[in-house]
This record gives structure tokens, C-alpha cells and sequence, in this order.
């Protein structure tokens, strides 16, 4: 055994600084709440309709128009459209969005009428913990809007208390949507 310093206090094993910064700092990577699938979700919004996925890439011009009507860049000119027909008529189109809220990801699936209005809202999956997680009663204060500067939070959409970030990244995902669902109508 080697002789010790005086006055030097045993510390027992020593964590690496990188060890110790990850074990301190890193969130802990816990599962996915899923609460639905993406075919669940469409069933549930389309009962009974034929619904089509159509992948389109946008323009440069449809993505500075999307770009502009959400306030933000789009981040990817890819999307993935899902029209629903019953008896050939078009009853709503939805799309799903994956965002950030904090440092995990949401899901959100998205279902735009005819009339470019938003006619629902839902939350499929969210990794954040669940105290961060967006109430039905706050979700419900979309449905019914169209794309204006008024749809942003501390203007006509409250904010929730304890998961501000929520509230924007969710707002942020509506815009996108909606800018980029108009970005295609305006194209037809």
C-alpha cells in the first residue's frame, strides 16, 4: 500500500469529469408516451372516409411562402400530406408534426379543413416529462383558427403555466402547418 499525504482525505472512486457531467447534467432517456398511432389518429379524425398519403416537395416559392405566413423557416421542404374524401369530397387534410419542445420531442397530428381552418388537434406522442404536457381544455383554443398574426401565444392564445415551452413550440407548430397547408392551396 502507498503511504498517504498528511491531512489528505479519502474520496473514494473517482469519477471522470466527463462521467460526472453526463451523470449530473444529461437528462435520463425515458420511453416515448405514445398515445396513439398515426393510423389510430387518422381513423379517429376520418371515420369512414378513404384517406390518401401524398409526399410533396415544396417549391422554393412555396417554401418562402409557408416560411413567411409561419414567422419561421420551414425546416424541411418535404412533407407528408393525408387527404380525406368521403364520396369523393374532401373533408380535411392532416399532417404530422414532429417538434423540440425543450430537449425531447412531441408529435402532434394536425387535420386542416376545407375552409384552411384548423379543425383539430392532437397530441400523439410526448417525451417531455408529463407535468409539461398540454391540456385538452389549452389544445381546445385552436380548432376553429386560420392563419393571421393573431395566432401566437400572449396574443389570441394563452399560455400555459409551468411549460411556456410547450405552449410556443405547439403554437409554432400550428403556424407551420397552417402556412405550409396554405403555401399548397395557393399553388392549385
Amino acid at each position: 500500500m502507498t503511504e498517504r499525504k498528511r491531512g489528505a482525505r479519502s474520496r473514494g472512486p473517482r469519477l471522470g469529469l466527463l462521467a460526472w457531467a453526463a451523470a449530473v447534467w444529461l437528462p435520463t432517456s425515458a420511453p416515448a408516451t405514445v398515445y396513439m398511432t398515426q393510423q389510430e389518429a387518422l381513423e379517429r379524425a376520418f371515420p369512414g372516409a378513404v384517406v390518401e398519403r401524398r409526399t410533396v416537395t415544396l417549391t422554393k416559392e412555396q417554401l418562402a411562402f409557408a416560411s413567411r405566413g409561419a414567422g419561421e423557416p420551414i425546416p424541411s421542404a418535404l412533407v407528408f400530406v393525408y387527404e380525406a374524401r368521403r364520396d369523393g369530397e374532401l373533408v380535411g387534410t392532416a399532417y404530422f408534426d414532429v417538434h423540440r419542445v425543450r430537449t425531447l420531442p412531441q408529435t402532434l397530428m394536425l387535420v386542416v379543413a376545407p375552409d384552411g381552418r384548423l379543425r383539430s388537434i392532437d397530441v400523439l406522442s410526448f417525451r417531455e416529462p408529463p407535468e409539461y404536457l398540454a391540456p385538452p381544455a389549452w389544445l381546445a383554443q385552436f380548432p376553429g383558427r386560420a392563419l393571421d398574426e393573431r395566432l401566437q401565444v400572449r396574443r389570441d392564445i394563452q399560455g400555459i403555466t409551468g411549460a411556456t415551452l410547450t405552449a410556443r413550440a405547439t403554437t409554432k407548430a400550428v403556424r407551420r402547418t397552417l402556412a405550409i397547408h396554405a403555401a399548397l392551396q395557393e399553388s392549385r
